[in-house]
């Protein structure tokens, strides 16, 4: 393994070794990959979810991901294309061979279309900040600055290599970028709402059998702010439901603090996936 964590089982390890001994900027990459794979591979993923769906605010990025008909007539391969592609990345390093064929396959699919620079800004600030900002309503422990710093450091350099101009120079400055974006561009369209509903029910789709996901729609409707759920034409919650579903997380959350630390990795490349029942490629992620 690439990078390793220290031997102790401690549920706070991983934690304690980062503030001691690692850089949020030399050693972004180290730092990600053991907060996301050993503290919080659930968080980071329920969270990347709501990212991708926060993407969907955006009408004009909805407008060509309808054209394309990549998300909603091959939902599962486009969404286990996307994972695998950024999990062969972060979990392998955008320096190692895996995680450079990966970005030069990333790189190949997004040269298919016509994308202005500021929606990749935006997208990737969402990689950043919806992590931390799920961490800071349900995770069983605080991030650090470091970690937080980390995240920034290592997405800038993955947008970087992707070619991505004139991305914010600071964590404060994404952070600012990103609030400002979503004032100015979140704005309901048909698109968006077709791009969450269909991305929605497939996620609910693998937990819940069909008579219970109408009920998983309203949790996952009260984990969306206002603003999101109007820009996606989804309904808005009662307040009690609300509560309750953010009562449910900080629960797991208390559950979690008590547990001892993972002791190996929770990879996502290394799982199977619907898409590709039998492995997968690098080379064959994506459209064709």
């Amino acid at each position: 393994m690439r990078w390793a964590p220290p031997d102790s089982r401690s549920r706070h390890a991983i934690r304690d070794h980062i503030e001691a001994n690692l850089d949020p900027v030399a050693d972004h990459q180290e730092i990600c990959f053991l907060s996301s794979c050993y503290d919080f591979p659930w968080d980071t993923t329920r969270s990347l979810e709501l990212a991708l769906l926060r993407v969907f605010g955006v009408a004009s990025s909805s407008a060509l991901l309808v054209q394309t008909g990549e998300l909603l007539e091959r939902t599962q391969k486009r969404y286990d294309d996307t994972v695998l592609i950024l999990s062969e990345i972060l979990e392998n390093g955008y320096d190692s061979e895996r995680g450079r064929a990966a970005l030069r396959r990333m790189n190949r699919q997004h040269r298919r279309y016509t994308i202005p620079n500021d929606e990749y800004v935006y997208t990737l600030s969402t990689f950043v900040f919806e992590p931390i900002r799920w961490n800071e309503r349900f995770g069983w422990r605080k991030l650090l600055e470091k970690e937080k710093l980390a995240g920034f450091h290592c997405w800038q350099q993955i947008g970087a290599l992707m070619g991505i101009k004139d991305i914010p120079p600071s964590y404060e400055a994404l952070e600012r970028y990103n609030v400002a974006y979503e004032a100015e561009h979140f704005r309901f369209s048909e698109d968006n709402r077709k791009l969450a509903v269909t991305t929605r029910d497939l996620l609910l789709s693998w937990v819940l059998p069909r008579p219970l996901r109408p009920l998983g729609a309203r949790v996952v409707h009260a984990l969306l702010d206002d603003r999101m759920r109007d820009a996606l034409g989804l309904p808005r919650p009662s307040p009690a439901e609300v509560r309750l579903v953010e009562a449910a997380l900080r629960a797991r959350g208390l559950f979690m603090r008590v547990l001892p630390r993972r002791g190996a990795p929770r990879l996502i490349t290394k799982q199977k996936h619907r898409a590709y029942p039998d492995g997968y490629r690098i080379e064959d992620l994506g459209a064709h």
